[in-house]
C-alpha cells in the first residue's frame, strides 16, 4: 500500500495532507525519511513527526547469538551485524542519517577486530588490506593491522554482506570470532555485552559534522 494510502486509511490525514507531511520530512518509515511513492508492508514501522521530535542517539554492545533488534523502544538500527557477530551498533530515530552512514559512497569507517582459526600468515596483512576477490567482486582496500598470531583488527569502508567472514574465506582462514569496535567516531569503549548508553553531545556534534549535516 503506498504510503499517503497508508496514513489515510489510518486516519492520520488525508491523501493531500499526507503528500505534504511527506514532502516536509515529517513522515518516517522504518527509522529513515519517507518519501513519495514509498510502499507500505506487514510489519513496517511509520512514524508521523507533526511536532518538535526529540532524536536519540545510543550505543549498544549486541551479543553474539542475538540478532539485530529491528525496533528497540522506537530506535532503529543504523546497519546491522549477524548473528554470530558481536559489538557496537548504533541505534536511532533520527532518518536523517540513514543514507549517509550506510551508502557506502560516503566511505565511513567502521573498525572490527577479528580472530581466525588458522595462524596468520606472513602476507596475511598484505593480502587483505589490498582488496580481496570474493567472488562477485573485489573488495576496497582497506586497513588492517595484525594483533595476534591469529587475531587482527580491519577498517572497512564499504559493508558487503559477511564481508570480512568472505574476506577471509578467501585467503584460507575460519573466522572464529569478530567483533565491531567503532562506527565513525562512536566507539564501544568500555560497554559490557549487552549493554547500551547514549551517545555524548559532543559526540553527535562530532558525528554530524563527519556527515557533513552539520
Amino acid at each position: 500500500m503506498r504510503i499517503n494510502k497508508y496514513l489515510a486509511y489510518k486516519q492520520y490525514c488525508t491523501r493531500r495532507e499526507a503528500d505534504m507531511h511527506i514532502k516536509n520530512g515529517k513522515v518516517e518509515l522504518n527509522g529513515r525519511i519517507a518519501t513519495l511513492g514509498d510502499q507500505v508492508h506487514e510489519g513496517d514501522a511509520v512514524v508521523v513527526n507533526l511536532k518538535t521530535k526529540r532524536y536519540k542517539y545510543v550505543a549498544y554492545n549486541k551479543p553474539r547469538g542475538k540478532t539485530t533488534p529491528e525496533n528497540e523502544n522506537g530506535l532503529f538500527p543504523i546497519g546491522r551485524l549477524d548473528k554470530d557477530s558481536h559489538g557496537l551498533l548504533f541505534l536511532t530515530n533520527d532518518g536523517r542519517l540513514t543514507d549517509r552512514l550506510l551508502n557506502p559512497d560516503f566511505e565511513h569507517e567502521k573498525e572490527y577486530v577479528v580472530e581466525v582459526q588458522e595462524k596468520l600468515r606472513p602476507d596475511f596483512e598484505s593480502k587483505m588490506s589490498s582488496g580481496v576477490d570474493i567472488g562477485e567482486y573485489t573488495t576496497r582496500p582497506c586497513e588492517v593491522h595484525v594483533l595476534g598470531e591469529s587475531t587482527f583488527s580491519i577498517i572497512l569502508t564499504e559493508g558487503k554482506k559477511h564481508q570480512i567472514r568472505r574476506m577471509c574465506e578467501a585467503l584460507g582462514y575460519t573466522v572464529v570470532d569478530l567483533m565491531r569496535t567503532r562506527i565513525m567516531n562512536i566507539e564501544i569503549g568500555k560497554l559490557t555485552s549487552g549493554s547500551a548508553r547514549e551517545v555524548s553531545d559532543i559526540e553527535v556534534r562530532s558525528l554530524f559534522s563527519e556527515l557533513g549535516l552539520s
